[in-house]
């Protein structure tokens, strides 16, 4: 049976929590009723508050969908998280293809590392953010998820990555001075802090909604998440009092 969990930021939100990565150290959830949060406020309306051109770059290169698109799914992800890949194997494709393909929502990416569980998570998160910049993230997404198990372990990931980078198309010269000085770092640090300020402790955690949003934790099949999208859409349809 699923735990559930309200926070304050989101309204009455649900958090279910299922198979996840959660940070050892994870303490009760904070209600915090201040300023705009990562799901209610996604990357094109500045989550990160960063302003500098390489922020801004990545930051819009990690969504994926419709402008006009009435709904937002925020996936809060790691990209070591062995569940995060489970959910990116199993149910990323297939909501993709039915909903972000036929424009009824839109999906942004937002950057949790755990470090204290996967010590190459913040580099590969580096790794698609550099990518991010030249438009060049969904792809890097796509090859880091699908070799996790190849670098995950390895002591020294970066010839990995620039492998996944090259044959993602990345301009290479650009890719690695964007690495070697940790350009993004600012980017994905924000993801983290405003992600945990929210209230996410756990990955993989997701927002879907409008105007009002429902949280779920884990790596919950395709179903569950239908459910919550079109009921969403349902919310977004509704004539506006």
């Amino acid at each position: 049976m699923p735990h559930t969990r309200s926070f304050s930021r989101f309204g009455a939100l649900a958090l279910l929590i299922a198979a996840a990565c959660s940070k050892p150290d994870a303490a009760p959830a904070r209600q915090n009723s201040a300023g705009g949060d990562v799901a209610a406020q996604p990357a094109t309306a500045g989550a990160s508050g960063l302003k500098d051109s390489v922020s801004t770059k990545a930051d819009l290169g990690r969504i994926r969908g419709s402008e006009s698109a009435p709904v937002w799914l925020i996936e809060i992800s790691d990209f070591q998280c062995p569940y995060c890949k489970q959910w990116h194997d199993q149910t990323f494709a297939k909501l993709d293809k039915e909903y972000v393909q036929t424009g009824k929502v839109r999906l942004a990416y937002i950057n949790y590392p755990i470090p204290s569980l996967h010590p190459n998570a913040k580099a590969a998160s580096e790794a698609a953010m550099c990518a991010s910049v030249q438009g060049k993230f969904w792809p890097l997404h796509e090859s880091l998820f699908i070799t996790q198990e190849k670098w995950a372990k390895l002591p020294t990931p970066m010839p990995h990555f620039d492998s996944l980078a090259t044959a993602a198309g990345a301009d290479m010269p650009a890719w690695r001075a964007c690495m070697s000085s940790h350009a993004t770092l600012p980017l994905i640090d924000a993801d983290h802090e405003n992600s945990a300020k929210a209230g996410v402790q756990s990955t993989p955690t997701f927002f879907v909604g409008g105007a009002t949003k429902v949280g779920i934790a884990g790596a919950y099949p395709v179903d569950s998440f239908r459910v919550l999208i079109d009921k969403a859409l349902l919310a977004a349809a509704k004539p506006k009092p």
